[in-house]
């Protein structure tokens, strides 16, 4: 079923509009899960999570009303505020420090709250932090930004998933037929690819993530991105993979996917294409994506790094432990999957 079309009263389309949340608000009353709801709205499962923390209080009982809700978006969003990172100057301070040492917002709220867990008022969001960086006024100077991952001043605007040109793919290729098991994450072998694109969109890296084990694959795009190229270069990494870990493909519906019928036949499931503007449905290579930036950052010349470059990199993203394998590496967990 498409998303719903329903942010016409929002007052962007980061916000919900009083009919998604009315929706909502039906949605909820039928038994469906959270997940459920936001694939029906279009939305990523943490923005209804995230309304629905908000919005469900105690003396409500459990329902959530759609109206109730949007009256107190509304209310919030006209209620002058100071931030506390502006208010309190040695909150502000930290955060300046952390930042300075590149740390990103999300870890300086977690940190915040690890270290000083009796500072209530010291618990801000990851988007508070942002919000001072990129308003003047909320306490942090803009300069700051060059230390983010991205180092972007500006905040980049977002369009709905449903204001984007929608490729056409074959209804039986879309990521709710790819077989259940993928979702669940319990085996090795399933893969999610996207392109890392460099300055002026002239040069070009591709991405192959196990959504399991995180392992990394990097393909080299010496050329330009043509769809025979992408082929070409994916054949051959794919080529070089056990066939029991060649399982299963996800990825967007970019214009360089058009030859995908001749990659299918190296996967033993096939080839599934995300709904555009859902990165959640690539969760495991949008975020490894943002890790090889450190490698590889925005508005610069991909091209003149060499396939050699590439293991490299591989190498030290493979070999790193991470947090969400208990402290494991890629390489451990894709190994140990692959031993008998």
């Amino acid at each position: 079923m498409p998303p719903a079309r329903l942010a016409e009263a929002a007052r962007s389309g980061r916000y919900l509009s009083l009919l998604e949340r009315q929706r909502i608000a039906t949605l909820r009353a039928q038994g469906l899960s959270m997940r459920a709801i936001a694939d029906r709205l279009g939305r990523a499962p943490s923005t209804v999570s995230r309304e629905l923390r908000r919005n469900v209080r105690p003396h409500d009982r459990g329902v959530y009303d759609g109206d109730l809700a949007h009256a107190r978006a509304r209310q919030r969003a006209h209620r002058p505020r100071t931030s506390r990172v502006l208010a309190d100057a040695e909150l502000r301070q930290l955060v300046q420090g952390r930042l300075e040492q590149e740390w990103s917002p999300q870890q300086i709220a977690a940190w915040l709250r690890l270290v000083h867990p009796t500072r209530a008022d010291w618990h801000v969001c990851h988007e508070t932090i942002y919000q001072a960086l990129y308003r003047g006024d909320r306490g942090l100077s803009r300069r700051l930004t060059r230390h983010l991952r991205t180092g972007r001043p500006l905040r980049k605007r977002r369009r709905r998933a449903d204001q984007r040109r929608c490729r056409f793919i074959a209804p039986a290729l879309l990521i709710e037929h790819r077989p259940p098991v993928v979702e669940d994450r319990i085996r090795i072998g399933d893969w999610e690819r996207d392109l890392i694109v460099g300055r002026q969109n002239r040069s070009a890296i591709a991405t192959l993530v196990d959504r399991t084990s995180r392992f990394l694959r990097l393909v080299h795009l010496p050329g330009e991105r043509t769809a025979e190229n992408v082929r070409d270069a994916l054949l051959a990494v794919l080529s070089e993979l056990p066939a029991q870990v060649r399982l299963s493909l996800t990825w967007d519906q970019g214009s360089e996917m058009a030859c995908h019928d001749q990659i299918a036949p190296l996967l033993r499931d096939g080839v599934f294409f995300a709904h555009p503007g859902r990165p959640w449905q690539r969760g495991s290579n949008e975020n490894t994506n943002g890790l090889l930036r450190q490698y590889f950052p925005k508005r610069t010349d991909l091209s003149v790094h060499t396939a050699a470059d590439l293991r490299a990199v591989e190498q030290r993203l493979n070999h790193r432990p991470r947090k969400v394998l208990g402290w494991r590496t890629p390489t451990e967990v894709f190994i140990a999957a692959m031993t008998p």
